[in-house]
């Protein structure tokens, strides 16, 4: 990127508008810029640099070109530039498999999507918690059991709502707390975060590791089938994970469900800041009413 100024253009897929195509010199890079006084500090651009540098080999990311912190007194974000890794976003890929009723090309990109989380839960932490610096210490979360996480999160929901959802989360911790150890988590793998060969419907780039974190081995699978669940592509998640990391499917099925009401109860605290945060608390206050994990994502 030095010798040239560099154009930026915005990608499309996410929500926080910091990500973009950079173009300098005839060289094309996705820049991430972290604006000065981030929520996760300063030194988040060294922590995504450090988890693409711990994962590369075992899961497909870019190179890391560049990472720098932000400067709060020249008003001048960080930024993180890698390489452009070919491929499609996984979530488009998704939709056209979906809309041909392609079954086979389901199950390939669920097998596919289910082997990098399996892979990532096979990498131990000591504790969870997140990273806060580039050698990937490892900080404290704010709760360490679920009901505490909803009554800290969902305080706007009406108290019998939020205390039928504390029921639900008793259970799902009790669950939870049968693994008893720490893994690497991406904390937003889903088909979004991936490109895709549209030929073979492999995974070609892993994307987006700021909510990368030490956690619960399920958290990755949780979220892999949060919205997505055709029975070809959810069938295939779930034989690729436990291909890798073993386990009986309901038992697994019901613990990546009851890992991903942390990521839940954080998105639905949000929800009308963007499209996801509103399915999240849609998906939420169906368990909560229902007492079932498992319920469907209402339809939006």
């Amino acid at each position: 990127m030095s010798g040239a100024t560099p154009s930026l253009t915005p990608l499309d897929g996410g929500h926080s508008g910091r990500t973009f195509l950079g173009e300098a010199g005839g060289e094309r890079v996705v820049v991430r810029l972290y604006p000065p006084g981030d929520v996760r500090g300063d030194a988040a651009p060294e922590v995504d640099r450090s988890v693409l540098h711990l994962v590369r080999g075992l899961v497909p990311v870019p190179d890391v070109l560049e990472a720098r912190r932000a400067v709060a007194a020249d008003d001048a974000p960080g930024l993180l530039v890698t390489s452009l890794l070919p491929g499609d976003r996984g979530d488009l890929v998704l939709a056209c498999l979906l809309d041909a009723g392609d079954a086979v090309g389901l199950e390939r990109l669920g097998s596919g999507l289910g082997a990098v989380a399996a892979t990532l839960a096979g990498m131990p932490m000591l504790r969870p918690g997140p990273f806060v610096d580039g050698a990937l210490g490892v900080g404290r979360f704010p709760d360490d059991d679920l009901t505490s996480w909803v009554a800290t999160r969902l305080r706007a929901w009406p108290d019998s709502l939020r205390e039928a959802l504390s029921q639900v989360c008793r259970s799902a911790q009790d669950l939870l707390d049968t693994v008893g150890r720490a893994s690497l988590a991406h904390g937003d793998l889903n088909p979004k975060n991936v490109l895709v060969d549209p030929r073979t419907l492999e995974v070609t780039a892993v994307l987006d590791w700021e909510y990368a974190h030490a956690g619960h081995p399920w958290t990755d699978l949780g979220n892999l089938l949060r919205f997505d669940r055709h029975p070809a592509y959810a069938s295939a998640v779930l034989d690729a994970w436990r291909s890798g990391r073993g386990g009986d499917a309901g038992t697994l099925l019901d613990g990546a469900r009851a890992a991903d009401l942390w990521a839940l109860v954080d998105l639905a605290a949000r929800a009308g800041e963007n499209p996801v945060a509103d399915r999240a608390d849609d998906l939420l206050r169906a368990v909560a009413e229902s007492g079932d994990l498992h319920v469907r994502p209402p339809a939006r």
